[in-house]
């Protein structure tokens, strides 16, 4: 009798496989970090190293989160060297995990949800208070995050705030500058404006700001990622990057000045990337797991649009990206935002590796159920 695989152990090979979902975030001294690429963390080091020799080293830690979820996502706390993580643990969404960057350890902050929606929300980690506001299911909720590296042992609470002006079907696309949240791609809203949410003063601005670019034109009106730009001296954002889901272009948007500039798309054109923004460099997660990034300067126009995407070799060297793209969750779009959720399922933030290696077992079971000798 020739033996072949039994439906329950495929079951058993299938039920088991590993998703993955990776993110990105800055340290406060500007190193890389890569979280749940191929089953691993990474600090690439800073941006002069990235294109070089010298590999990412490997941090991978205890009591880290598994990065299994579909939307997790990264955030990085200026003040306290921390990086939060929500969504990493798809037993557990409701806990937050937060990376002490300085001591290179990993603690779960218990967190009281109440009617926030882990599944359909976009947020922000505002830099000079701490604080998280997101928009799910067409509610305002903030979490306080005080001064926290490490967890303690009293559950933070997501609390809901108010309800926001915008109709049920809006799917967010936040941006944090100038303890300023900018919602793009409101209905009713023109191209290259955002509405606005002054942070200390709870209050949504009744006009709309516009943002042209030099020769009048303007960012589309659509769905896309977003990264707000981090000062060196720790002060407030003053910029922060619109990337549209077609990966058309890299939106600059400087809320000092009013003003947007274009700079050069993504070279890898998926809908599915998230970013993250440190000081002088834009950074891509694709959905397969590569790391690319965009350097960036300040006030520099010409030196920007001349720059051009390269990969974050460093980290390609330790973590290769698969060979396939898959069905993705959310990264840590973001300097402090992130969305979990999209217009359709085929636009998501982040990136999910596994799903395609899941189907492809899937359609394994059949075959070897139709094959099956005795």
């Amino acid at each position: 009798m020739r033996f072949l695989p039994t439906l329950a152990s495929l079951f058993f090979l299938y039920s088991t496989t590993v998703h993955a979902s990776p993110c990105i975030a800055f340290d406060a001294n500007w190193n890389l970090l890569a979280f749940g690429l191929n089953g691993k963390d990474w600090n690439a080091g800073t941006q002069d190293i990235w294109s070089s020799s010298t590999a990412a080293t490997d941090i991978t830690a205890s009591n880290r989160p598994p990065f299994d979820a579909a939307n997790t996502t990264c955030y990085l706390s200026q003040y306290t060297n921390a990086i939060y993580a929500i969504n990493a643990d798809s037993k557990n969404p409701s806990s937050l995990y937060i990376y002490d960057a300085t001591a290179k350890s990993w603690s779960t902050q218990a967190v009281d949800a109440g009617s926030f929606d882990y599944s359909s929300f976009d947020a922000i980690l505002d830099h000079d208070t701490n604080v998280f506001y997101a928009l799910s299911q067409g509610n305002l909720f903030s979490l306080d995050m005080g001064s926290l590296s490490a967890a303690n042992s009293t559950p933070l609470n997501w609390v809901n705030d108010e309800q926001a002006p915008y109709p049920s079907g809006y799917v967010p696309v936040m941006a944090l500058a100038q303890n300023h949240i900018h919602f793009l791609d409101v209905p009713n809203v023109p191209a290259g404006s955002a509405d606005i949410f002054v942070i200390h003063y709870s209050y949504f601005q009744p006009q709309s700001q516009a943002y042209p670019l030099p020769n009048g034109s303007a960012f589309p009106a659509t769905y896309g990622q977003v990264a707000s730009f981090f000062q060196a001296d720790n002060t407030v954002q003053q910029e922060f990057a619109f990337i549209p889901a077609d990966s058309s272009a890299t939106y600059i948007i400087n809320v000092e000045t009013n003003t947007t500039q274009v700079l050069a798309a993504p070279t890898t054109k998926d809908p599915k990337s998230t970013y993250f923004a440190g000081v002088t460099a834009l950074v891509q997660l694709t959905s397969n797991g590569t790391v690319s990034f965009l350097p960036y300067l300040e006030g520099n126009t010409s030196t920007n649009i001349a720059a051009t995407w390269a990969s974050v070799s460093n980290l390609a060297t330790v973590a290769p990206p698969s060979s396939s793209s898959s069905s993705s969750g959310s990264s840590g779009n973001a300097s402090g935002i992130h969305s979990a959720s999209s217009p359709s399922s085929t636009i998501a933030s982040g990136a999910t590796l596994g799903a395609s290696v899941q189907y492809s077992m899937l359609i394994t079971c059949a075959l070897c159920l139709v094959a099956f000798v005795v």
